[in-house]
């Protein structure tokens, strides 16, 4: 007895041949090498975030501290021509304190300590400088960082303004 040729099955190949296998470790590779740049992407960024987020907190602190002393302010603020730069000179019943750009970093020297202590790093520019405003002696304050990173979307520049209590 024969069979109808529709009912007789082939047998089949099972597994993969060597050019499927090429094929398929290729294609993994390709996706994992672009899964792999996407990751150092975006761990670079998020480094790059952590870094300025830190200068921020940095640079307010610094401002918030330069708007205290500006506030005690008891006399006339001058700024005084060195060799080194320009130093601002706040009187205050403690004391003396003076600003001042010298190295890269923004220093404040207090009644107490004659060599000042560092305030701001990576200082790139500083400024401190009288605004006049009409009754009220405004300071004001432009300070920017030198950046962490080669390509630099937005510098980090900041402006602190500060008005002395009446003595």
């Amino acid at each position: 007895m024969k069979l109808a040729s529709s009912i007789v099955r082939q047998p089949r190949q099972a597994g993969i041949m060597l050019m499927e296998c090429l094929i398929y470790m290729g294609v993994f590779v390709i996706i994992l090498a672009g899964a792999m740049a996407t990751f150092y992407y975006c761990w670079d960024n998020s480094k790059a975030m952590v870094y300025t987020t830190d200068d921020i907190t940095q640079v307010l602190r610094a401002g918030e501290r330069w708007r205290a002393d500006v506030r005690a302010a008891t006399g006339p603020l001058t700024v005084q021509a060195t060799r080194a730069g320009d130093v601002l000179v706040i009187p205050t019943r403690a004391g003396t304190i003076r600003y001042q750009l010298a190295g890269g970093e923004i220093r404040r020297a207090g009644p107490s300590t004659v060599t000042g202590q560092p305030v701001l790093a990576r200082v790139r520019a500083s400024q401190m400088q009288p605004e006049p405003r009409g009754a009220a002696p405004a300071w004001r304050w432009n300070v920017a960082l030198e950046p962490r990173r080669q390509q630099v979307h937005l510098p980090l520049q900041f402006t602190f303004e500060a008005v002395p209590a009446k003595p």
